[in-house]
Parts: structure tokens; C-alpha cells; sequence
């Protein structure tokens, strides 16, 4: 265990970087997770930090219990800590993870596929719901919201360790999936639930998530087996994208469930 007291520590330099600028991570081959569930999901998932930052107070309630986690915990007092913290109320730890960018498409995952998604938020969201529901891969388009952001960490909950992760994709790069592309529509194609119902909502395949606003991309909906609607009687015009993409992946992987073993 090392203690740190100075803000100009470069550790300390980096996390912050990390902390407040959304595509950091990219630039300095790190990425910070705060908070002990994120944390605890990390490590659950296999995932072996490089440090592990966390306050005096944690430290003395608990000296012995991440020692075993790496070789690197450095402590600091809960003022400094909140220098480095993205939330309202800051947490007492939070990890320093390698950033792997070079991930490749795999074929035959389940996979969800983000055109231009912007808001952190509803990115995160999907990237949770992916995971709940048995995607194993999710690609970003270019534009998309950036996957290992603080924000995008938060709202997905530690979905980000079970899954295969691809950034920066083209969309001559979604000809590498074997499995049908599904899009959403507002205005043309048949009904989730009527798919469902008879049998015809594929249990393998790519869902595509649009940009919040303009939608999926003409090139990629030229690309799409399937385009569907879901069914909203009580008259609204859209639905959120990251609760369109809960109701879509939801019925895939009831189709899943229900297959004959």
C-alpha cells in the first residue's frame, strides 16, 4: 500500500482525465471505474486491475481484502478522492483497468449494433439490457456515444465485463455478422409482437439501435432482413431508444427461452 497527498501525483493527474473527459481513455490506454459495485463486477467478470485507488477511510475499515486484488492500492484522504470522482456523492474506490481497443466482430454473438446512439445514458442503458438479455456483442458505429466513458460505465452497471465490445465501426463492417440485421421502425414493417406471436422473430440476430433523433442510417437499413414496428396504442410518436431496444431484446431472447432444447 502507498499513500498519495499530493493533487499533482500524475496517477492522479490521469484518473482525473479519465474521469471528466469522455474519450480519454482512448488517448491514454486506460479506463477508471468508480464506485464499489462497478468495481466488484469487474472483478467478477474475471477482470484484473492495474491499481486500485481508494480512501483512508476504506482503507482502515478493510486493510487485508484488496491486497489480494493488486499488486498497486494506493490511498488517499476523501477530500483528494473527491477530486477524482464524476459523482454528486463520491465514492471510496474505484479501479484503474487496460484498455484493450482491438477487439474483432464475432460472427455468430448475439449482438446489438449502436448507429450514432449519443446520450451516454441511453447508451449505457442498452449495454445493460444487452447483457440482461444474452447479447454477447454490441458494436458502435461511428458517432456513437464512447463505450468506456465514466458516464456510460455508470449507466450500464458492469454490463461492459461480460460482453465483446467493438468501437469506430463502419457500416461495410456489419457484413462480418452471420446472422440476420433487425432495425427498428416508427412507420413501416410488421409488429414486434405479431413476429413474436407467430413465430417469426429470429432468436440469433443483430438488432440496430438508431441515433436518438435521425434514426438508423439509410445505409445500414438498406442492409437490414428485417425492419419492425412496436406497437404503441397509447398513441406516443417514438419511444425512447434505449427502452426500444429493452422491449426488442427482450422478445429475442423469449423466443430463445421458449425454443425447443
Amino acid at each position: 500500500m502507498l499513500e498519495i497527498s499530493s493533487k499533482d501525483n500524475p496517477l492522479l493527474k490521469t484518473i482525473r482525465r479519465l474521469s471528466q473527459d469522455p474519450s480519454a481513455y482512448r488517448k491514454q490506454g486506460r479506463v477508471w471505474l468508480e464506485g464499489d459495485h462497478l468495481c466488484r463486477a469487474a472483478l467478477d467478470r474475471g477482470v484484473k486491475p492495474l491499481q486500485v485507488v481508494m480512501t483512508q477511510a476504506l482503507w482502515n475499515s478493510a486493510p487485508l481484502a484488496w491486497l489480494d486484488v493488486c499488486e498497486q492500492v494506493f490511498v488517499v484522504s476523501e477530500t483528494l478522492f473527491q477530486t477524482l470522482s464524476g459523482l454528486e456523492s463520491p465514492a471510496q474506490i474505484g479501479f484503474v483497468l487496460d484498455y484493450a481497443a482491438e477487439q474483432k466482430i464475432q460472427p455468430d454473438h448475439p449482438t446489438v449494433v449502436l448507429d450514432r446512439v449519443q446520450d451516454a445514458g441511453n447508451v449505457g442503458a442498452i449495454l445493460r439490457s444487452a447483457s440482461a438479455f444474452g447479447f454477447k456483442q454490441v458494436v458502435a458505429m461511428r458517432g456513437t456515444a464512447a463505450l468506456w466513458s465514466a458516464k456510460v460505465l455508470r449507466a450500464g452497471m458492469g454490463a461492459h465485463f461480460g460482453m465483446n465490445l467493438i468501437e469506430g465501426a463502419a457500416p461495410e463492417d456489419l457484413s462480418q455478422l452471420a446472422m440476420p440485421l433487425l432495425t427498428t421502425s416508427s412507420h413501416q414493417g410488421p409488429h414486434l409482437h405479431e413476429l413474436w406471436a407467430e413465430q417469426r422473430l429470429p432468436a440469433v440476430c443483430a438488432w440496430v439501435m438508431g441515433h436518438e433523433g435521425q434514426g438508423v442510417c439509410n445505409a445500414i437499413m438498406a442492409m437490414a432482413q428485417l425492419q419492425v414496428r412496436i406497437a404503441q396504442p397509447g398513441g406516443e410518436e417514438s419511444l425512447n431508444v434505449a427502452s426500444a431496444a429493452a422491449i426488442c431484446l427482450h422478445a429475442s431472447a423469449s423466443v430463445a427461452l421458449l425454443a425447443p432444447q
